[in-house]
């Protein structure tokens, strides 16, 4: 292991040490926030002390047992705990490196999934209705609440725009992804000759801001209209100003919500995209000059860039970031994608852990 990383390792020992004491003193929960804080910072820590610990341990057996090779009588016996013990220090090792990864800060959010329709014409509605229900499919096996926020539904059925929250412990870490461009490859339900057409949607994966106050929007910078609300939604909604958009004149962003029954609903809602999206432009252009860096394997989460490609005659979908092919579109796209989200985590996590040995 690393000099720096075994530094690293003796002061969160230490630092754990410190932690207990401070717990233990008299008056500690005078100050909630504070103690809060510290119970916080005492289970992420534990877990890695406790594997450091067991590596320093390791490194002891191993000398023990190197001190007895001299003895013919303990030198088979020897040999085989030093084989063991640099076994155990291997997979120590291992789950230290993984255990120090550098945390996304938005893992444990909720989040905003925005799906927009892009080529392809109805098709590409149509198509967006289907990721929409993958995605809800998936949110109901984790037991993830979903509320759609905004939905401008398709002449043909599907969504030209769907905009949805999704509430759950760790929503953002498996769903964030996802951002980035879906090709579906299909004979469309109107396509009289057989024909295979190509579409595409755009898929948008926002972590939910904690509060709309952590995002500073000026109120001289948003233009607030109401108008009537279209589509489904019974006689309250279609006959009163109901509907929202605000306009951000600084980055152009605009949002509509017209779901809810009534203005007010609608305007917290679209101020709570807003703040989401707003929070999400600037998250983009920090990682934007990252990237420029080192390029994730993953990809950037871009909106624009190609993705996956969802091919139904061959009943296959390809992750084109991992070059993942798998041949079961009608389990994943009822929802099954554990198996997809896995292995991109996997691949996420591989690439952290190369860099990791970049900086050491």
């Amino acid at each position: 292991m690393k000099p720096s990383m075994m530094t690293k390792l003796a002061n969160l020992s230490e630092r754990l040490e410190e932690i207990n004491r401070l717990m233990s003193s008299e008056g500690v929960t005078n100050n909630m926030d504070n103690y809060r804080k510290l119970t916080q910072e005492h289970a992420e820590i534990t877990p890695i002390v406790e594997q450091y610990h067991a590596f320093t341990q390791a490194e002891a057996d191993i000398k023990e047992a190197q001190a007895m090779l001299s003895d013919p009588d303990m030198k088979e016996f020897a040999q085989e705990e030093i084989a063991a013990g640099k076994a155990k220090l291997e997979a120590v090792e291992s789950a230290l490196q993984i255990l120090l990864l550098p945390k996304d800060p938005n893992d444990e959010k909720n989040i905003i999934l925005e799906i927009r329709a892009g080529t392809g014409g109805d098709e590409s509605g149509l198509f967006a209705g289907d990721l929409f229900r993958m995605y809800s499919r998936y949110a109901e096996k984790q037991k993830w609440k979903v509320e759609v926020l905004s939905a401008n539904e398709g002449e043909v059925g599907g969504y030209k725009e769907i905009i949805a929250k999704i509430e759950g412990y760790g929503a953002y870490s498996k769903m964030k992804f996802e951002s980035g461009g879906h090709r579906v490859q299909r004979v469309p339900d109107t396509e009289t000759q057989g024909r295979i057409h190509t579409s595409a949607c755009t898929v948008a994966i926002l972590p939910e801001v904690d509060e709309v106050s952590d995002v500073v929007i000026n109120p001289a910078d948003i233009r607030l209209d109401t108008f009537r609300a279209s589509g489904a939604g019974g006689q309250h909604i279609n006959k009163t100003d109901s509907a929202v958009r605000i306009t951000h004149f600084p980055t152009g962003i605009v949002v509509e919500c017209q779901d809810g029954r009534s203005q007010h609903s609608n305007k917290a809602q679209a101020m709570m995209v807003l703040a989401a999206r707003i929070k999400a432009k600037q998250v983009d252009e920090q990682n934007s000059k990252i990237a420029s860096e080192r390029r994730n394997l993953i990809g950037s989460g871009d909106r624009s860039e190609r993705i996956r490609t969802y091919n139904y005659p061959q009943g296959r979908i390809t992750d084109h970031r991992i070059n993942l092919t798998l041949y079961k579109i009608d389990a994943i796209t009822e929802g099954d994608m554990d198996e997809l989200i896995g292995a991109l985590s996997a691949e996420h996590q591989a690439d952290l852990l190369a860099s990791l040995g970049d900086d050491n």
